[in-house]
């Protein structure tokens, strides 16, 4: 039987088999929001056993983001020159090893090491399974499949922190990577009885795929989109960086507790989300993206007026910048790459790719030394709010294209 052939008989069965196929494909999808949100209860006291500061223990976070990026930008075009199985099976053994290794780092300089390690296999998963997903589905089946993905997505950064909190209670931090650990092996146990889903590799040498990525960065409209919508995300990235030293530290909160508030937050995105699917239907996009970051600004006030007054009002606070960003989460995206008419793959990658570098940057700051993290974070939000309408209003005058 031709190969082709025999990979579109194996892929009807993956179709026919939706109880082990969607879940494995939405595991794949979650390692990056699994891995980073787990072990942020640990962080405040991995600061006091190691006796470094909070920046120091938060780099591991910013490194784990560049590295995510970089790869995303590289697993694409490989998966679709060799094929889907191999580099993401290379990519999840990189994964286990280093989790694996990294129940038994002794210093904060390890841990980023062992984290830059992990954020390459990573996003071999993430990268490579939305890849899966175009060759297995198609047309409306494809689109019910990735709503059912996303599902799954928004409930990863609520539950790893849970997660992270309940093994702190009982066991040693040790033990988060033994789980993340646990993870890959699912993952790559259910890799291995996956076929190959690509029914023909790309002859396309790989050089070619960078010329892609030069064409993206001479096109001014989509590379203002992307910054604008970047920065828009900057406020969610300090507090991912800063959360659990605001609530443990600040607000004096046990593990267990910040998970829940860390949990609170999430879920505030994927309400957003789904008024997203409900109001798509009768507000136009450009309405949803000045909503967006008129709510970014809204958060940053009440963060300087209120983030103080205790964990709950600091959560309200916050959860308006978090809600405003799930809802325009899927018109954002689609408006950046309305401005291609072409390479949209690399375009999505490239999109993505300056999501995590822009976010490591503000991981990076807001993890430095401030005295009171509260008020910088709603400076952050109050300043990128700002600066964001006022950039959103200059491109709807001048009509950039896919604003309706």
């Amino acid at each position: 039987m031709p190969f082709q052939q025999k990979t579109n008989t194996s892929n009807n069965k993956l179709r026919q088999n939706l109880k082990v196929t969607v879940p494995l494909l939405a595991l794949l999808s979650a390692f990056p929001p699994l891995t980073t949100d787990m072990i942020l209860p640990a962080i405040p006291s991995l600061a006091k056993s190691w006796n470094v500061s909070l920046s120091a223990i938060n780099l591991n976070l910013v490194f784990f983001f560049v590295t995510y990026g970089l790869f995303l930008l590289f697993y694409g075009p490989i998966s679709d020159r060799f094929g889907r199985r191999r580099p993401l099976l290379v990519g999840l053994a990189v994964y286990i090893v280093t989790s694996l290794l990294g129940a038994f780092v002794s210093s904060a300089p390890m841990l980023i090491v062992i984290r830059i390690l992990q954020a390459a296999g990573a996003a071999a998963g993430s990268s490579i399974s939305m890849a899966m997903t175009k060759d297995i589905f198609a047309g409306p089946e494809r689109e019910k499949i990735l709503a059912y993905i996303a599902v799954i997505m928004a409930l990863a950064p609520m539950l790893a922190p849970v997660i992270g909190g309940w093994i702190l209670l009982d066991l040693s931090w040790h033990w988060i990577f033994f789980f993340e650990a646990f993870m890959g092996i699912v993952g790559i146990c259910g890799v291995l009885y996956f076929p190959e889903t690509l029914s023909e590799v790309s002859e396309a040498p790989l050089s070619q795929v960078m010329n892609t990525y030069g064409r993206l960065l001479l096109n001014p409209s989509y590379i203002i989109m992307v910054l604008v919508m970047s920065i828009s995300l900057f406020p969610l990235y300090g507090f991912i960086a800063s959360s659990s030293a605001i609530y443990i530290n600040e607000f004096g909160l046990s593990e267990q507790k910040y998970s829940y508030f860390f949990a609170f937050n999430a879920l505030a995105i994927m309400i957003g989300s789904f008024f997203c699917l409900r109001l798509t239907r009768k507000i136009s996009s450009r309405y949803l993206m000045t909503i967006r970051f008129s709510g970014i600004f809204l958060g940053g006030v009440l963060l300087l007026l209120t983030g103080k007054h205790g964990p709950c009002s600091f959560a309200l606070s916050m959860c308006m910048v978090s809600f405003s960003l799930g809802l325009s989460r899927p018109p954002s995206n689609n408006l950046v790459l309305e401005q291609v008419d072409g390479d949209t793959g690399s375009a999505s990658s490239l999109l993505i790719f300056s999501y995590f570098m822009l976010g490591a940057v503000g991981m990076w700051f807001i993890s430095l030394e401030w005295p009171d993290k509260i008020p910088v974070l709603g400076a952050i939000a109050l300043g990128c709010g700002a600066m964001v309408i006022i950039a959103w209003t200059i491109l709807q005058k001048k009509g950039v294209k896919g604003i309706v």
